[in-house]
């Protein structure tokens, strides 16, 4: 007999106040994954359909320039969302996510998602707020870092 995910998913961070209907609704889109260090969650420019949440290990986001080269952006640690492609067309990863070690996340399948996004409008709002949320403390994270490495010296 399969184990329901369920349990797993309400122990998860971003999932906490949902209730037990929603959860209900999305657990069919979850699965148990596992990666090794250096292997790819995310390639840029890749369909995007699926989003995780990491449960154990830590995963690299990079960016890649002209000038620079390969660039991380930001690590994703145990208990954080990774990835928001899958809620915005067209449906294409932004950036590449690799493992920084041996890592294990739920995967989320980002068409099962909508599916139930579009039958449930309070689900899929709430889904909205969650990820919303992730992106605009990855955001104010990023403008930090900017500041840091581009704002002016002190004592300058």
């Amino acid at each position: 007999m399969i184990e329901s995910l369920k349990p797993v998913i309400q122990a998860q961070p971003f999932f906490q106040g949902f209730s037990s209907a929603m959860t209900d609704l999305i657990v069919g889109c979850a699965e148990n994954v596992r990666f090794a260090k250096g292997d790819y969650l995310l390639r840029e420019g890749q369909p995007a359909n699926e989003f995780f949440l990491i449960r154990s290990g830590r995963v690299v986001i990079s960016i890649h320039g002209v000038q620079h080269g390969t660039l991380i952006a930001q690590t994703i640690e145990p208990g954080e969302m990774l990835g928001w492609s899958w809620l915005v067309p067209p449906y294409r990863a932004r950036f590449d996510a690799t493992a920084a070690e041996q890592t294990r996340a739920l995967r989320f399948d980002g068409q099962c998602l909508r599916g139930k996004c579009d039958e449930d409008p309070h689900l899929g709002y709430e889904l909205l707020k969650r990820v919303s949320t992730s992106l605009a403390e990855r955001l104010e994270s990023s403008r930090i870092q900017l500041m840091d490495l581009y704002g002016p010296k002190q004592g300058a």
